[in-house]
């Protein structure tokens, strides 16, 4: 396998489908995975791996506090683009009965319902992958604020193909490709995760501004699965 700082030499001012093609094709053929979560951006990234290889292993966190909607929209990306291997991983059964027996963790600590039902799904989902795709994006705000297009993540590379991408950027991709909107969009979310912790975002304050509306005036941003396990964020390799 080529090492890190290569793949960082050769790939590092690369974006977009430029950038993938070659980690999918020649760095990584089969130890790589898209991690979508068919919200309001997804289908950018989703498009693009479509044309690509249809065959990449897309993972794809079922909570199972999700909105419907999302899972509609799911199912019609899947179709319309030929994804052939979207895996729908789910928290550990015994974990929510243990966890969160009344489904209600959400309410009381959402940091501890992201574990269960985001971060701890994902880790096992991504056994035997040497790196993974995000579609995370600068303009998002936050900790996203620096991102880069690679990122070292212990053993794991983190590709992020739409870091430097603006707002207007994923707004003309979907025009140029008529790519359907999710159906919450037009209800005023601009970012869509769990249900019962997402609302409808101003504009003004953020496209991430509705997300953990509950958090009882914490500022929490981020689910987890882009933290290391002491809370802090991953470190960013800073590529030209």
């Amino acid at each position: 396998m080529i090492s890190y700082d290569i793949i960082l030499r050769r790939y590092g001012h690369l974006d977009g489908a430029e950038l993938l093609k070659p980690l999918i094709h020649e760095v990584f053929p089969d130890r790589l995975a898209l991690v979508s979560s068919f919200g309001t951006e997804s289908a950018v990234l989703l498009h693009m791996v479509s044309r690509i290889r249809p065959d990449l292993p897309v993972i794809f966190l079922d909570t199972g506090k999700l909105f419907g909607e999302t899972q509609a929209y799911r199912r019609a990306l899947v179709s319309r683009l030929g994804l052939t291997d979207v895996r729908a991983v789910t928290p550990l059964p015994d974990a929510v009965d243990t966890l969160d027996p009344k489904g209600d963790l959400w309410l009381r600590d959402n940091d501890a319902c992201c574990a269960l039902r985001k971060v701890e799904p994902l880790e096992r989902a991504l056994r035997g992958f040497q790196a993974w795709i995000t579609g995370r994006k600068r303009f998002h705000g936050g900790e996203r604020t620096g991102l880069t297009t690679m990122e070292s993540v212990d053993w794991r590379l983190k590709v992020n193909p739409l870091a430097r991408w603006t707002f207007e950027d994923v707004q003309a991709y979907f025009e140029a490709h008529g790519l359907p909107r999710h159906p919450l969009v037009d209800q005023g979310y601009l970012s869509v995760g769990c249900m019962p912790c997402t609302a409808p975002t101003d504009p003004a304050s953020g496209v991430r501004s509705g997300r953990w509306a509950n958090a009882g005036g914490r500022r929490k941003t981020e689910c987890g699965i882009h933290l290391r396990p002491d809370g802090r964020t991953v470190r960013t390799i800073r590529v030209v």
